[in-house]
């Protein structure tokens, strides 16, 4: 991991805009993992003061850059269209496909995400999935979401493109009207498909080039470089497309570096293996890459043992661009204002810290410079009740 975590901590001091500076690191009263059927936090250790991110009537303004719109569909809302399309699923209720929800590694996260998945069929099932989340969200404190969908995992079950995109658009076309919140399309390519497969993604979307601002790269890492997908970044570029793509959660630093030289992506997804080369780091820092960090994903996901042992604060330290992210919140116990909670409880993340994740969150998205600077001011502006 780099730097001892253990050195780490007992090098940080409370920020002087820290309303609470007496509160000391929590981490060793903090569970192990979340089982999925808690939602979404456990009850603070004795003594805790709240801070920011426990105000949940007033959560801070924020984005989210690292969102699967396939890892919301909650448990409830996967039988009920499985029900409509007579697609049943081996379940007797929600509680026993939750309990489904025990992973050890990406790949059996993938296994249970690309069955439950399987009952997307229409357009009104992909609508209902964006209106679940954008109705989470909105309660989360998200003003502005950029959202992954993986059409190659649709268009190989007999579901198209067309289908995919129109459905979704037609609630994320009003999403900022209807729930306050701004949004962008990032269609992702399977990297554990081929890169034939992906250009041919890539082709039955360029009708829909107006609705998708950018590509990315995500599904199963190791063994599957970034190097794989050259020819691909190269012709979504020359179409006009931003491009980012998942490295250094699971694959090694080399990866974030193939994927910054060879694909030229703009932000790095997860990237806490980055912390393994120096120069890397210092690449990170000087460039200004964001990276958009999951916490409770990686936690799920066996990327980190515990949330108390999780690398942001050293990342924080480094003077990277770090983001906090939900990434496959249905599947993970969390969305992403319980990532706040979860990190500044865990980690010992103050305030001032906090505020600073959610302004890069808005420096780091695909906003015009006015979009920006308007949740910048909302956010220098937020004030919780009773802070």
């Amino acid at each position: 991991m780099g730097l001892s975590m253990i050195a780490l901590r007992s090098r940080r001091v409370p920020s002087s805009a820290d309303p609470h500076p007496a509160i000391g690191k929590l981490a060793a009263s903090s569970p192990t993992a979340l089982p999925a059927s808690s939602r979404f936090v456990q009850p603070h250790p004795k003594g805790y003061c709240p801070r920011i991110a426990d105000r949940r009537a007033a959560p801070i303004p924020k984005a989210e850059l690292h969102l699967h719109i396939e890892g919301t569909l909650e448990p409830e809302l996967a039988l009920e269209v499985a029900d409509r399309n007579r697609l049943p699923l081996p379940y007797a209720d929600a509680a026993e496909l939750r309990a489904r929800y025990r992973f050890h590694n990406l790949q059996s996260f993938l296994d249970v995400y690309f069955e439950t998945m399987a009952v997307l069929r229409t357009e009104e099932d992909f609508a209902d999935l964006a209106s679940g989340y954008l109705n989470r969200a909105r309660a989360q404190g998200v003003r502005h979401a950029e959202i992954f969908f993986d059409p190659q995992a649709h268009i190989e079950r007999g579901v198209p493109m067309a289908t995919v995109i129109d459905g979704l658009w037609s609630v994320l076309a009003a999403s900022e009207e209807r729930y306050g919140i701004s949004t962008r399309l990032i269609m992702c390519f399977l990297r554990d498909r081929s890169p034939v497969s992906a250009m041919e993604a890539l082709e039955s979307a360029l009708p829909y080039r107006d609705r998708i601002v950018a590509v990315g790269l995500d599904s199963a890492e190791v063994g599957h470089p970034p190097s794989e997908f050259v020819e691909l970044f190269d012709r979504a570029r020359r179409e006009g497309f931003r491009c980012v793509a998942h490295a250094g959660e699971e694959g090694p630093p080399s990866y974030i570096w193939e994927a910054l030289d060879l694909l030229r992506v703009a932000r790095i997804d997860h990237g806490n293996r980055c912390l393994e080369d120096p120069a890397l780091v210092a690449r990170l820092r000087a460039e200004r890459v964001p990276l958009t960090v999951c916490p409770l994903s990686n936690v799920r996901l066996g990327a980190v043992g515990r949330m108390a042992d999780h690398p942001l604060p050293e990342m924080i330290d480094a003077g990277l661009l770090v983001t906090v992210n939900s990434d496959d919140p249905a599947y993970f116990g969390g969305y992403i204002d319980d990532n706040y909670r979860l990190i500044q409880r865990d980690l010992g993340i103050d305030d001032a810290q906090l505020l600073q994740l959610a302004g890069n969150s808005f420096r780091a998205a695909f906003l015009s410079d006015a979009e920006r600077a308007r949740y910048l001011k909302e956010l220098e502006e937020y004030s919780p009740a009773g802070r």
